[in-house]
């Protein structure tokens, strides 16, 4: 069985250049939240620094080589520093976050000992911000039909090769924070954001999923996978770009004070 860091290695620009950039109303969202006009902030799995330029300055937390050094490339050394860690060992010193944030992350997260990690490195009266985009976006219906075929041929693959690392359920996250006893308050609401892709696109993001390009590395065909059938129907519907309109899942949980 993989684990998630190997899950996400070798593919990091391909990760980069299709993934969805989250809302920069996250922000503004957050700020509402806590009363800091100039909040410490720790990205915790961050990837390629999508989330992380989300905010003026801050600490972006990231176990895998092959992400944090597209990271690097991208966020100015003056504003962001790149940190090898991981949620449940971020390697910070206690109560050094105003805000910490995992953009589709959590559900890679160990959550007895995460939450009680998140914790720590937070401030009394610090937000915690997880959240998530849904697959797919919403572009066509007969693409929508045909991404979630490509989401059960992928599933049944990776349960055929026990290759799929434990993550936790996504909808289950904000009474997961709730049961840890760590947060005072827990809340979850949607934030919605568009951009647009074409094909291609559509076609390079499922593969930018880490089950995709693990089967694929272990051998297997992008018909086997359900890549093929997707991208049939995508140069079909969206041969050229059209809107992407994005649901985003978030969770906020504030510490005590």
């Amino acid at each position: 069985m993989t684990d998630a860091i190997t899950r996400f290695s070798g593919f990091a620009d391909l990760y980069e250049r299709v993934r969805p950039k989250p809302p920069r109303e996250i922000v503004d969202l957050v700020r509402q939240w806590i009363d800091r006009p100039d909040p410490d902030v720790v990205d915790l799995g961050a990837g390629t620094g999508g989330a992380t330029l989300l905010w003026d300055r801050a600490t972006a937390v990231e176990p895998s080589a092959d992400m944090r050094a597209v990271a690097a490339s991208r966020l100015d050394p003056d504003r962001y520093r790149i940190v090898e860690g991981t949620a449940e060992a971020t390697t910070l010193p206690d109560a050094c976050a105003d805000v910490v944030t995992a953009s589709q992350a959590l559900h890679w997260f160990d959550p007895a000992e995460a939450f009680p990690e998140i914790a720590r490195i937070l401030r009394p009266g610090g937000v915690f911000v997880a959240f998530d985009n849904d697959w797919p976006p919403s572009v066509d219906w007969e693409v929508d039909a045909a991404w979630h075929e490509f989401d059960r041929t992928l599933s049944a693959l990776e349960d055929t090769r026990a290759s799929r690392p434990p993550k936790a359920p996504k909808h289950e996250h904000a009474d997961r924070l709730r049961a840890s006893g760590l947060f005072r308050h827990v809340t979850e609401l949607a934030l919605h954001d568009r951009d647009s892709g074409d094909a291609t696109r559509l076609y390079e993001v499922a593969l930018s999923q880490g089950g995709a390009m693990s089967a694929r590395n272990a051998g297997y065909t992008d018909e086997q996978i359900g890549l093929a059938q997707l991208r049939e129907v995508a140069e079909r519907r969206i041969p050229t770009a059209a809107p992407w309109w994005w649901t985003y899942r978030i969770r906020l949980a504030v510490t005590p004070r």
